[in-house]
């Protein structure tokens, strides 16, 4: 099962509306058991990583007013992907994760990260919120 990422609007009477995802998108945002092993993993939490590590628990809804912080911890996490990518490499090597390469690893991260900036920048253009689910 895959994690994924949408857009949502909060509808007036409460509750939120998830939009569909446009045809150009991608709503990826990696394998379930990347919610510990890539976006609760010790490395994102090193970093001072607040948005994604709550994955590690629970679905993540980012709220229309904290869009901006999440894309900035995207921008973090991008910044750290070699290290993120050490992890799941050592992950593998342990017999817990994936068997792909350090490239691999770094490139899998680099395209959820980009599904998922690509759906907070959609977000922040209507003033919606992201949820990871």
């Amino acid at each position: 099962m895959s994690l994924s990422v949408d857009v949502y609007v909060p509808r007036a009477e409460g509750g939120i509306e998830v939009l569909d995802v446009p045809p150009e998108s991608s709503d990826v945002a990696g394998w379930e058991r990347w919610r510990t092993e890539v976006w609760g993993s010790e490395p994102v939490r090193s970093l001072g990583a607040r948005f994604f590590p709550r994955l590690a628990t629970e679905d993540l809804t980012v709220a229309p007013d904290e869009v901006s912080d999440f894309l900035a911890e995207c921008d973090l996490l991008r910044t750290h992907l070699a290290r993120i990518a050490d992890h799941m490499t050592a992950e593998a090597e342990a017999g817990t994760g994936s068997r792909k390469s350090h490239a691999e690893h770094a490139d899998d991260v680099s395209r959820r990260l980009d599904n998922i900036v690509n759906a907070a920048r959609r977000a922040l253009g209507i003033g919606g919120g992201v949820i990871i689910w």
